[in-house]
């Protein structure tokens, strides 16, 4: 039998902390009274025995030290107080909670109602929970030096190899998975330079699925938020760590999706798994004067109070474990105004902003926001601290709605080009601080949105409510799957023109994997209770030539500073010329009427060259050649002219988005050119002699 003592406890190391001749334990609750540590033996499945943390430190801090204990035993706590939910309090001892510092599980989470029976039913739930298991810390991995993140590809592990033949069946749907040859050539033939992998913290179903037999396949509701998932990760810490590394090798950088505003325990009917049955009261926010109804900022069921110390340390802890465990080079984080509400409101300056930005493994490390949520000032893009990129919802509708044809959106479509100044221009911010996509893994696919009007969520088993009504789609003439040739071929137009205008605008682009192969969800726009063939990639039936656009797209942007300077656009000199000239049809500028016409459904830029950081404005800008571009949403052709040329330069018609299979090729600068309809043309300015 084990004994424990607190002589040698470690209260500030929260977690399990193995050593030499034992284990410590610390584990944090400012309500209970008294929390037991429960052994368990080897197969996980019988409780050999309970150990009453023997002190309290300061801070709420119950801790203990187990001598003759190994890495790899098994445990889990039960907390003892009162159960009085009038004032925030839901302890319950037959509930076995999971460790919030664990880094391993011995298996999945998976919902059963037992786990949100109120103590007057109470049953023991061990059965029913996974059990943490103690971890040797391995040498720090290495993350690599900083850089933006540039052209990011969002990636959902399980659904993104379920389906690829090349990869062995074994590991399909890991993360190992990305580690193999095939899946690497995929990212480095595309020239990605950040994978953003969806969550990969062991997360629990929602009720409400259990109830439909469907599973949360997104991954965002977690329970422990240091531990990775069993079915994504198998190998655990290794496998993540290996698999970082391969993307490393190919220079590669990994972001991480981590959602730290809430918990998969839900409202106050939802499971007791871990920060509820240890201190419901410190973890959760609640209704003010009401401590028994959480705040649901989230739309989850609870929203975590993280303007208290405790619950920012364990986010920040949490971020802290995946970047010294696995060497991830950052984060994407869901519903980030959260990180930064108090009770007064969302504040830049919040708690949990002050850690992370004080934090010495944090600081260096990429960090994105999703800046909005359903709560109260849940809007707040803009407004995150330096050095957060942040999500462009603004850059996605607008594109959208241009392409779709709205009305009177050539002046949002130029801002959105320029790098969205009115968002990001002050407080030292740049283009690259926005992170513009068509569309996320919450929406339609790319395919989806040329494809379908509306919404057609019927599988997520509530009668098409969920996800968004508005969604600024088409569908090309009729709704869904069709063999009929020109919508075909109408609606793969559009994929291209958007994916161009994407990779023609200043800021940092992302894309959804697969939306370069044409993945296509049915219409389903919230996919998230879709573990199936809606979200798995069909490798088989991707569209390589669509694949080779995106490449080519990508490269484009690559190569030519005038795409991808991080510097807004405004008209400011850039070595002798304007970093910008909107375009009219006799090729000098836009005049006035020309910004007010409503109908007017199609845009033009000279774009200078130059140095990708150097402000034009400063005088130290050196000429270049300019790239020209022209975005044609209209049914119709637009002939225009093409702007004077300096000495020695030629035109080169680069890239037709219509065309994709035609091959650069010289410009009369003297002629009119054609811009086809529903096209992107980029035109580049090129010394005479490499013109043909």
């Amino acid at each position: 039998m084990q004994t424990i003592t607190a002589e040698r406890g470690r209260p500030a190391t929260l977690g399990a902390t193995p050593e030499a001749d034992g284990v410590q334990f610390a584990v944090f609750s400012d309500h209970a009274e008294r929390i037991e540590l429960c052994l368990f033996e080897a197969a996980g499945t019988v409780e050999a025995q309970r150990l009453t943390l023997p002190r309290r430190g300061d801070g709420g801090v119950h801790f203990g030290f187990v001598p003759g204990l190994r890495v790899g035993a098994l445990y889990g706590y039960r907390a003892h107080g009162p159960f009085n939910p009038a004032n925030g309090h839901r302890f319950d001892a037959s509930k076995l909670l999971v460790d919030p510092y664990a880094t391993r599980i011995d298996r999945p989470f998976l919902y059963h109602p037992t786990l949100a029976a109120p103590p007057s039913r109470a049953i023991d739930t061990a059965p029913l929970v996974p059990r943490a298991v103690v971890e040797g810390a391995e040498g720090p991995a290495e993350p690599l030096p900083f850089r933006r993140p540039g052209f990011t590809y969002e990636l959902l592990v399980r659904a993104f190899t379920q389906r690829h033949l090349l990869v062995p069946e074994r590991l399909r749907g890991t993360v190992a998975a990305l580690a193999e040859p095939a899946v690497l050539e995929h990212l480095t033939r595309l020239g990605v330079e950040t994978v953003e992998l969806m969550p990969l913290a062991a997360a629990l179903d929602e009720r409400h699925l259990s109830a439909l037999g469907l599973t949360n396949a997104w991954g965002y509701n977690p329970i422990t938020h240091m531990a990775p998932d069993p079915r994504l990760s198998p190998g655990g810490w290794a496998e993540i760590r290996r698999t970082v590394e391969a993307l490393h090798a190919r220079g590669i950088r990994v972001l991480l999706d981590v959602v730290l505003n809430h918990s998969g325990e839900s409202d106050r009917f939802g499971p007791t798994i871990a920060y509820r049955g240890l201190d419901n009261r410190t973890y959760y926010a609640a209704a003010p004067g009401d401590p028994d109804t959480l705040v649901n900022d989230t739309g989850t069921g609870n929203t975590f109070a993280l303007w208290r110390e405790p619950v920012a340390q364990m986010a920040v802890d949490a971020l802290r474990t995946w970047v010294t465990r696995a060497g991830i080079d950052g984060f994407r984080y869901d519903l980030a105004p959260i990180l930064g509400r108090t009770p007064e409101g969302f504040r830049p300056d919040a708690p949990f902003f002050r850690m992370l930005a004080a934090d010495p493994v944090l600081a260096g490390r990429l960090h994105v926001a999703e800046p909005w949520d359903i709560g109260p000032g849940g809007y707040q893009v803009g407004r995150f601290p330096r050095p957060f990129l942040e999500w462009q919802d603004r850059f996605r509708d607008d594109v959208r709605r241009f392409w779709r044809g709205d009305a009177g959106m050539v002046g949002a479509l130029a801002t959105r080009l320029s790098g969205s100044p009115d968002l990001f221009a002050g407080e030292g911010r740049t283009p690259n601080d926005g992170v513009n996509f068509i569309d996320a893994h919450d929406g339609f696919s790319l395919a989806d949105l040329v494809a379908y009007a509306e919404r057609h969520n019927e599988a997520n088993g509530e009668n098409n409510r969920d996800g968004h009504a508005d969604n600024h789609s088409w569908n090309n003439g009729t709704e869904g799957a069709t063999s009929d040739p020109s919508i075909i071929e109408a609606r793969r137009r559009d994929v291209r023109a958007l994916l161009a205008t994407l990779m023609v605008a200043r800021g940092t682009p992302m894309i959804v994997a697969g939306d370069e192969m044409g993945r296509t969800q049915g219409g389903n726009n919230n996919g998230y209770a879709q573990d199936n063939e809606v979200l798995w990639l069909d490798w088989a039936g991707a569209d390589e030539d669509l694949c080779d656009f995106t490449a080519r797209l990508v490269a484009l942007r690559a190569a030519e500073p005038a795409l991808h300077a991080d510097r807004f656009l405004n008209g400011a000199d850039c070595g002798g010329t304007p970093d910008v000239v909107w375009l009219g049809e006799d090729g000098g500028p836009m005049h006035e009427r020309d910004w007010r016409d409503g109908e007017r459904r199609w845009l033009a830029a000279r774009l200078a060259g130059g140095p990708s950081e150097t402000p034009c404005d400063r005088g130290e800008a050196r000429p270049a050649p300019a790239v020209l571009v022209y975005l044609n949403a209209d049914r119709q052709a637009r002939t225009v002219r093409l702007p004077p040329l300096g000495a020695g330069l030629a035109y080169r018609l680069e890239l037709q988005s219509d065309r994709p299979d035609l091959a650069p090729r010289p410009l009369d600068p003297t002629s009119s050119l054609t811009v086809t309809p529903r096209a992107v043309f980029v035109v580049r300015e090129v010394a005479v002699e490499a013109a043909h």
